[in-house]
């Protein structure tokens, strides 16, 4: 399977998924000094203004790592391009990640032949995520370097198939870069991702409940509380099927075993709860039982690469 050389040297093959409202530069420069992709989604950075500046802390930050560490260098960052028509800061973003040179864009809903001709013109790679073969095919249609395939399981809006149907299904034709989202929390299952046919394991849950997380002390200690049983799959909140903790839906006054019945006059886009999406309703994959504390993000990795480094032991 072919790797670009951007991604070839990572400590353990992980990539920090880009958390909406969640991830921030501090987390994305602690991902990347501990030796895995960190990202984080340019809507992230409010204004639009905002990301030049965080890219300019991002990029200043990594640099001073890798001249102050030159045997253990910083891993690559990425930013998330949301390539939706409804998104009105594509081009202004596009332009802020062309300045910067940003060396992993990560794109989603959708695919843009002209974002991946742009991130190509600057040296810069593309991964699209998907969550079925035909999105996957159309991706690299129009141009994309590798996907990211989104399994039933993982955090927010997730996919509905199972990891092992989604990767061999797209192994069968496609040969890139290739990452697998879903209930991935442990470099136990870091491996196992890559047994399937994947090249990396996308974790973005776990991060959550980290020191360096912009989420609440109640998010985070929700993340740790919680287990599979505690994810709820639904629609209501977004128009797209996603996964979320049920205490954050108790708290915003709905019954999760009744959304269906709740409709969507109860969000705040229509309700009278005042509660949203990602803000008040927790996005969470179902790996999340094996997170029992809140860490710093280097934490969490060096016991990623622990478990990961025991399980190629066990089975050498």
């Amino acid at each position: 399977m072919k790797v670009p050389a951007l991604l070839s040297a990572l400590r353990i093959p992980v990539i920090g998924a880009p958390l909406f409202i969640v991830s921030n530069p501090d987390l994305v420069i602690a991902q990347c000094k501990a030796g895995v992709v960190g990202s984080f989604p340019t809507l992230n950075a409010r204004p639009q203004s905002q990301l030049d500046e965080w890219l300019h802390q991002i990029s200043e930050e990594l640099g001073a790592w890798d001249r102050d560490h030159p045997g253990t260098p910083s891993a690559p960052f990425a930013v998330n391009q949301i390539v939706h028509r409804s998104n009105d800061r594509f081009d202004a973003d596009l332009a802020t990640c062309a300045k910067y040179k940003v060396p992993l864009v990560i794109t989603s809903l959708g695919a843009r032949a002209e974002l991946n001709d742009a991130v190509h013109s600057w040296g810069g790679i593309t991964l699209h995520d998907i969550i079925d073969d035909r999105y996957a095919r159309k991706a690299i249609e129009k141009g994309a370097d590798g996907l990211i395939a989104v399994a039933a399981g993982a955090g927010g809006h997730a996919g509905k198939w199972s990891p092992f149907a989604l990767v061999q299904e797209i192994r069968q034709w496609f040969d890139g870069p290739l990452a697998l989202s879903g209930a991935i929390a442990s470099g136990g299952a870091v491996l196992a991702a890559q047994a399937m046919g994947a090249d990396f394991a996308y974790i973005g849950s776990p991060f959550i409940a980290t020191t360096e997380a912009r989420a609440s002390p109640e998010y985070k200690q929700g993340i740790v509380e919680g287990r599979a049983a505690d994810i709820v799959n639904s629609s209501l909140f977004t128009g797209i099927a996603g996964n979320y903790l049920r205490e954050s839906i108790l708290a915003a006054g709905l019954d999760p075993d009744k959304l269906e019945a709740a409709g969507p006059e109860a969000m705040s886009f229509g309700g009278s709860s005042g509660a949203k999406a990602w803000r008040d309703i927790w996005g969470s994959g179902q790996g999340i039982g094996a997170i029992d504390d809140v860490v710093p993000a280097a934490e969490f990795i060096d016991r990623l690469a622990r478990e990961y480094a025991a399980a190629k032991a066990l089975l050498a």
